[in-house]
């Protein structure tokens, strides 16, 4: 899967979480800019994770703040 189809695809997953309606860029944080708490987070990550069947280390989810990190984590995690 591309960096575009991956995109496409975290956005639709980001969807119910995204409370407020933000516009995604690759910029967009979790906590800042989506509001998100950690029990949040842990949720988005099992469904990232079950969605593209792929497990994000503890460690590559403290360096992932971004959407844009975590587009271009998925797709190398997906080979």
């Amino acid at each position: 899967m591309d960096r575009a189809a991956t995109a496409q695809k975290i956005a639709e997953v980001i969807e119910p979480f995204n409370k407020k309606g933000v516009a995604l860029t690759d910029a967009t944080t979790f906590a800042g800019d989506l509001e998100w708490d950690s029990l949040t987070v842990m949720d988005f990550v099992a469904a990232i994770e079950d969605e593209f069947d792929i497990i994000i280390s503890m460690n590559q989810q403290a360096e992932i703040e971004t959407y844009g990190q975590l587009i271009d984590a998925v797709t190398k995690l997906q080979g």
